[in-house]
């Protein structure tokens, strides 16, 4: 019996949810399958299902021989994958999502670079600001904006993303410039529908309409949207600074509290555990580590500000 494939039919019994599923996923035989997880039981004498007709679940040491066994495989698939990448050039569809506005400033170039370097790659780059259920959608790869909560996927920082509270100085001069967070008590706020306000941040609390005399907010799932509006005098924005930098820079926009700056979130680039990361996956995540400069290029013009 080949160790290795008997220990991949455990963990795919176990990641897939049953022994048909598990074969399916391996394109094997249900009984073969079986076979495999029956031999290695016998090998280690120990049990490491507890099997009802209805379903199977893992045993007390069929969960210790799980952990270790997903790292070992793991292990060796990156290592073949890596090997083989030296002689093998990527190719297929690499299926990415990534949130609207930063993909429309700054992902055609990526894209245009990363197909230049490997021009059998097809990519496929579906923008959405909902996070996407990436093993159920079909995604390899996702770029995500925030502070990741734990999850099974794997998250590699792209780039920094510093936030900033602005508005334009037209609308500063009309309705006065925020000295304090409890100023903000007086102001509109233009909110940006997917944005997780941070109970832990100073100026976000001040910035609810339950805070104070909020005249009218404006909300909306598109930042282009909120900056543009901003920049039009409409009122407080709380924005990433790849897409207001270039605002900032030019005056039309001032960034508003600085000493309470909201934290720093970051870039990444999610995917899913798989038992070998196809090569066209290893070399986006490759190619996109670094790619935009430490601070991102957007942040140059205006790190003194």
């Amino acid at each position: 019996m080949d160790r290795i494939d008997a220990m991949r039919a455990f963990v795919a019994v176990v990641v897939e949810g049953s022994f048909s599923n598990a074969a399916a996923a391996m394109q094997l035989s249900p009984q073969l399958v079986s076979k495999y997880v029956s031999k290695l039981e016998e090998r280690l004498d120990v049990r490491l299902f507890n099997r009802t007709t209805r379903k199977v679940s893992l045993t007390e040491a069929g969960t210790h021989y799980f952990e270790h066994a997903q790292q070992i495989l793991l292990s060796i698939d990156n290592m073949e994958s890596q090997l083989g990448g030296l002689h093998q050039n990527p190719k297929g569809t690499l299926r990415i999502s990534a949130p609207v506005s930063f993909a429309m400033r700054h992902m055609a170039k990526l894209v245009t670079d990363f197909q230049t370097l490997y021009p059998s790659v097809t990519v496929d780059l579906q923008l959405t600001d909902r996070k996407v259920d990436i093993v159920e959608e079909g995604f390899d790869v996702a770029l995500r904006i925030g502070e990741l909560k734990s999850s099974s996927l794997i998250a590699k920082l792209v780039a920094p993303i510093r936030v900033v509270l602005c508005a334009s100085p037209e609308y500063l001069e009309k309705y006065g410039m925020p000295r304090e967070p409890k100023d903000l008590k007086h102001h509109r706020y233009l909110h940006y529908s997917y944005m997780e306000r941070n109970t832990k941040e100073v100026i976000h609390p001040w910035l609810s309409t339950e805070s104070g005399q909020h005249r009218g907010e404006l909300t909306s799932n598109n930042g282009d949207l909120l900056v543009n509006a901003a920049i039009a005098g409409a009122g407080l924005a709380v924005q990433p600074t790849f897409i207001a930098s270039e605002a900032i820079r030019k005056g039309e926009l001032v960034i508003v509290l600085p000493d309470d700056e909201p934290k720093t979130l970051g870039l990444y680039a999610v995917y899913a555990h798989r038992k070998l990361l196809p090569h066209k996956i290893r070399c986006f995540i490759d190619f996109i580590d670094g790619y935009y400069g430490s601070p991102p290029y957007w942040d140059e013009p205006i790190q003194n500000i």
